[in-house]
């Protein structure tokens, strides 16, 4: 049996969690989830205050979506009671980000502003005009907005330029050297 799979997940007060032909419901104070269970062989049962995910046979293809689905589960109910947050910083020269209403504008050396509008249940914020913070309910989306916003000036190795989450270490490199 999956670690993963086999744990049940509690459901905290003022969430509700609804399992009908394939699709799990996740309603809570922040925002409503919803996720389709693709594989015929995983069962979701929801138990008083808490939530059981169970497969119906050993196949190689249950085994693998068993501890999946739980924790897309577990991560819709921590989500809509704390939304899950993704940091970004922005490096370089005269590179700055601001924010208006749901679009986010960067300016990032190029010839032009790069502009980003954040899809819906996502909240983009700006602390500072090196820092962009990404918040919403599905840890998927935030990771995606994250990942999306990042690629658009990638880390250069030598001065460190460019976009980088809060807690990645950017590997830096040893530049030329001349005359030895």
């Amino acid at each position: 049996m999956s670690r993963i799979g086999r744990l049940h997940i509690a459901i905290p007060a003022g969430v509700t969690v609804e399992y009908k032909d394939q699709v799990v419901t996740v309603k809570g104070p922040k925002a409503t989830l919803t996720q389709t269970i693709a594989s015929k062989d995983i069962n979701v049962e929801v138990q008083g205050a808490e939530v059981c995910v169970t497969r119906a046979n050993d196949n190689k293809e249950s085994k693998a979506m068993h501890g999946l689905y739980r924790m897309l589960i577990a991560n819709m109910v921590k989500g809509v009671v704390t939304p899950f947050t993704k940091t970004l910083v922005i490096a370089g020269v005269g590179y700055k980000a601001t924010v208006a209403g749901n679009k986010l504008t960067m300016n990032l050396g190029l010839s032009h502003n790069v502009e980003y509008v954040a899809p819906e249940g996502i909240t983009i914020t700006c602390p500072d005009a090196n820092t962009v913070v990404i918040s919403g309910a599905s840890k998927e989306v935030v990771g995606q907005v994250a990942a999306t916003i990042k690629s658009k000036r990638p880390v250069e190795p030598y001065h460190g330029y460019g976009i980088h989450y809060s807690d990645e270490v950017v590997i830096r490199k040893e530049g030329k050297t001349a005359g030895k």
